[in-house]
């Protein structure tokens, strides 16, 4: 919670639920992950969340950013992001989006088997083109290693296969896995992504760059290593299978960059022990849930924070099981771990959901049982 947004909240009292994001945060963010690795070039993964105040704010930076789809390629557009500065990260396109995408100026694109290169080859001809790893995840509270990515003996073919069909082969890339707490997963990363580069380059390709992606965590209540920590361990690992000229480093950053900028205001719909009894543990359901954009709470794998009036004077807390406002039963957030709240909880008290700035209005569904998604406030 930063003092803008506490001031913002005491001020315009906005209904709930809402998202309010302090912008120099994100540019806080921004700089501090550029202090870490001075040399890389940072694409800032519009999915975490694509306000146009957070694009115009780290377009002015500097920065690159990377999509996904046609829609993400137009917001980027209209926040006044030239073409050149996109990146299609995602390596499962249909050709409708590859030809959008190159008809707009796009120059950079993932893929991670044959037929994506076979149709990148057709539909954007010409084209740079980055071949992603498949990597181990450990550490990642949000794995990511299952859907995408291939091996190194593919990745090496493929990227020979690429030159064969008229394109550029210029880069490889990984992703150790979303809120990633294990500093050395990237080491292991590179380490596999070294050996690639270096048969390429006897082979006469040599690559520009290797692809990082995000992985670098937000946090939420357990202790996280330091950007700085992460920055060392990469250029450690770069120094390690690069002692001569090393590719460039390009990062993906999406939760890091925007998720400690944000806090999701939300009223206490109903707290009740429904069974009855002493020892059960209290329902507190919120008016925002996994539908309205707590998403991540799948599995419970992030654990957000949260922040209650009573605070400061309770005389005690008990552990809740917290729910959103739906009819789904699925729409529980935490209820293997249990949040510890006051006991004075009760309908209408307002709580904030603190480090919610990523992966909350992208998640927001549009309107499921009537419920609207939330306002959005960029400060």
């Amino acid at each position: 919670m930063t003092p803008k947004i506490a001031q913002f909240l005491a001020e315009q009292k906005p209904a709930t639920p809402c998202l309010v994001v302090d912008l120099s945060c994100v540019r806080t963010q921004y700089h501090a992950l550029h202090g870490a690795l001075p040399s890389s070039r940072i694409h800032y993964a519009v999915k975490a969340n694509p306000a146009p105040a957070i694009l115009r704010e780290l377009h002015a930076l500097g920065s690159f950013f990377d999509i996904a789809s046609p829609g993400e390629i137009d917001i980027c557009l209209e926040a006044g992001i030239p073409a050149q500065k996109l990146s299609f990260g995602h390596t499962v396109k249909n050709v409708r989006s590859i030809a959008y995408a190159h008809q707009k100026g796009l120059t950079l694109y993932a893929f991670d088997c044959l037929e994506e290169l076979e149709k990148l080859a057709e539909h954007a001809p010409g084209c740079e083109v980055f071949c992603r790893l498949g990597v181990v995840n450990t550490g990642a509270q949000w794995p990511l290693s299952r859907k995408f990515g291939t091996t190194p003996e593919s990745a090496f073919t493929l990227l020979q296969k690429a030159h064969e069909l008229g394109l550029k082969p210029v880069g490889l890339s990984f992703h150790v896995g979303s809120q990633q707490t294990n500093t050395e997963a990237y080491g292991d990363a590179i380490a596999q992504a070294a050996g690639i580069y270096h048969r390429l380059k006897k082979q006469g390709i040599t690559l520009d760059f290797i692809n990082m992606g995000g992985g670098f965590p937000t946090y939420y209540n357990s202790p996280i290593p330091s950007i700085d920590q992460f920055g060392q361990a990469i250029t450690k690992a770069m120094n390690t299978h690069f002692p001569d000229t090393a590719p460039r480093i390009l990062l993906e950053p999406g939760r890091y960059m925007v998720g400690s900028a944000g806090v999701v205001h939300t009223e206490v719909v109903l707290a009740s022990r429904r069974g009855g009894g002493d020892g059960d543990p209290r329902w507190v359901y919120l008016d925002i849930g996994r539908f309205g954009g707590l998403a991540e709470t799948e599995g419970e794998s992030i654990r957000y924070t949260f922040q209650t009036p009573h605070d400061e004077e309770t005389s005690g807390t008990s552990p809740c099981i917290l729910a959103g406002p739906s009819c789904d039963s699925m729409d529980v957030l935490y209820e293997k771990n249990l949040i510890p709240l006051p006991d004075e909880i009760k309908a209408g008290d307002r709580i904030n959901i603190l480090a919610t700035g990523a992966y909350v209005s992208t998640y927001c569904s549009t309107g499921f049982n009537g419920f609207p998604p939330l306002d959005e406030y960029y400060i």
